[in-house]
């Protein structure tokens, strides 16, 4: 019996048995689902925090001149202490390092604080460019009203929304620190990343007097530095880096008291977590296969039990040991594939209820359906063979006196 056909013949027989059917199939179901699942999940963050989240908080080819870095999980509470004692990033430090660059880069002073749920953030009229943050109404403040500390400000959308409702913030006052500063622009809504709203900001001149409310005078939180392509961003930090050591004094074997810090830390951190459920995930996904494989074999031996004399009838009328072979195996990985086709609608239907629902950024990966579609055919090879091979192996005057 051609293969093909044998598959055809099983998947009547899985209809006629709904019910069992049904049992069989639910293990490699729920496998194949979580599969599909886990893996949109992942990729998404992937992507997520490679195409989105890293560029979002530092920008792209941009790096940032701190006192310390700005992503710093499980940090021991002795490094944290010797970050604190690290002199501060100064006026003077920005523009030494504006001066000695001799890659072409755009730069940028900043400050930032929270101010109840708002973040107030003081920096030079490049900020915008270098956090690529387009203006939707008015427009940003100018190099001349950034060097005059012009108390003028910048809303982000969440902030305008909330204070104006529905009229333009533009012309009118806002008071930070009890000064009352000019909405000249508001930023175009930016969303969320991972749940975290990215439009709660006002962004003011780095002069104006609200640099006091963040900093002590002279003093910034980063300096950033953005270049062109990946190869001069490289080439401008160690430029910055020469420059701020000789700023410091620092003898050759000493150790930076500042930090450089790109996205790679971020990303780095992420690569790790993404190894780890790389190699957990596929272990809970095999738990459901191996136990819907024992279900599959299961019921096919209480099939082959029940159909004993149907196979010595199909022997004595000339039926092969592998015809027989090939319909219970036919049959074993029909049963697979149709839990597996089922459990990629439903990983695919879950991947998109996390995407809509959920801050978990999610994307189904083609290969992660190919994955589903190859395992749970395997599944059903796999524990079909045993019970196959039983039932060809059967004699057929013995199996035709079965009762």
């Amino acid at each position: 019996m051609p293969f093909f056909e044998a598959f055809l013949l099983a998947i009547q027989t899985i209809r006629a048995q709904k019910l069992k059917s049904g049992f069989s199939l639910l293990g490699v179901f729920i496998g194949v689902a979580s599969l599909i699942g886990a893996w949109s999940i992942v990729n998404g963050v992937n992507r997520y925090m490679t195409e989105k989240f890293a560029q979002t908080i530092f920008g792209v080819n941009t790096f940032q001149l701190r006192r310390r870095p700005v992503f710093t999980p499980n940090v021991p509470d002795s490094v944290w202490r010797a970050w604190q004692r690290r002199p501060r990033i100064r006026f003077s430090d920005a523009e030494a390092i504006n001066e000695g660059l001799t890659v072409p880069v755009v730069t940028v002073s900043y400050n930032n604080k929270e101010a109840r749920d708002i973040e107030l953030t003081a920096a030079s009229e490049r900020y915008f460019d270098i956090k690529n943050l387009k203006i939707a109404a008015g427009r940003p403040f100018t190099a001349e009203e950034n060097r005059s500390g012009a108390p003028i400000v910048v809303l982000g959308d969440a902030v305008a929304k909330r204070l104006f409702v529905d009229r333009s913030p533009l012309g009118r006052n806002v008071r930070i620190g009890g000064v009352p500063y000019r909405a000249v622009g508001v930023v175009e809504r930016q969303g969320s990343i991972l749940g975290f709203p990215l439009d709660r900001f006002v962004v003011v001149p780095a002069l104006s007097p609200a640099q006091n409310l963040v900093n002590p005078p002279g003093i910034l939180d980063a300096f950033l530095v953005k270049a062109r392509s990946d190869p001069e961003m490289r080439e401008a930090m160690s430029q910055a880096e020469g420059i701020m050591r000789s700023r410091r004094h620092l003898r050759p074997k000493q150790d930076n008291n500042f930090v450089l810090d790109t996205s790679e830390g971020v990303q780095q951190f992420w690569a790790g977590i993404s190894r780890i459920l790389v190699i957990v995930l596929p272990g809970v996904v095999l738990v459901s296969l191996v136990i819907g494989g024992i279900v599959i074999m299961n019921i096919m031996l209480m099939a082959v039990a029940e159909r004993t004399r149907e196979i010595g009838l199909r022997k004595s009328l000339g039926a092969r040991r592998r015809d027989v072979l090939s319909q219970f195996l036919a049959e074993s990985t029909a049963i697979a594939t149709v839990g597996a086709s089922f459990g990629i609608l439903a990983g695919i239907a879950l991947t998109l209820a996390i995407d809509k629902l959920s801050p978990l950024p999610a994307s189904v990966s083609p290969m992660s359906v190919v994955l589903g579609v190859i395992m749970g055919a395997g599944v059903g090879v796999v524990a079909g063979v045993y019970p196959a091979s039983r039932a060809a192996r059967l004699d057929p005057i013995t199996a035709l006196r079965q009762e």
